[in-house]
C-alpha cells in the first residue's frame, strides 16, 4: 500500500515558475477586463448625457414651436 504522503515528480523550481507565470497571466487578465469594465461605464455615461441633451434640445424646440403657433393663433384672431 502507498504512504499518504504524495512525492511530486516535477522540481520545485518548475511548480514555481508554472504558478507565477499562472498567476501573472491572471493579474493581466484581470486588469484589461478592468480596463474594459471602465472604458464601457465612460461610454454608457457619454451616451447618457448626450441623450439628455438631445432629449432637453427637443423639448425646447417643441415648446418654441407650441408658443409659435399660439402666438400665430392670437394673430390671426385679433386680425379676423
Amino acid at each position: 500500500m502507498r504512504s499518504q504522503a504524495t512525492e511530486y515528480l516535477s522540481p520545485a523550481h518548475k511548480v514555481q515558475e508554472f504558478l507565477q507565470r499562472s498567476r501573472d497571466l491572471w493579474r493581466k487578465k484581470h486588469h484589461e477586463l478592468k480596463m474594459q469594465i471602465k472604458l464601457a461605464a465612460n461610454q454608457v455615461r457619454a451616451v447618457e448625457k448626450s441623450r439628455q441633451m438631445w432629449r432637453e434640445r427637443a423639448e425646447a424646440a417643441e415648446a418654441e414651436l407650441q408658443h409659435a403657433k399660439t402666438s400665430k393663433n392670437i394673430l390671426h384672431c385679433e386680425a379676423s
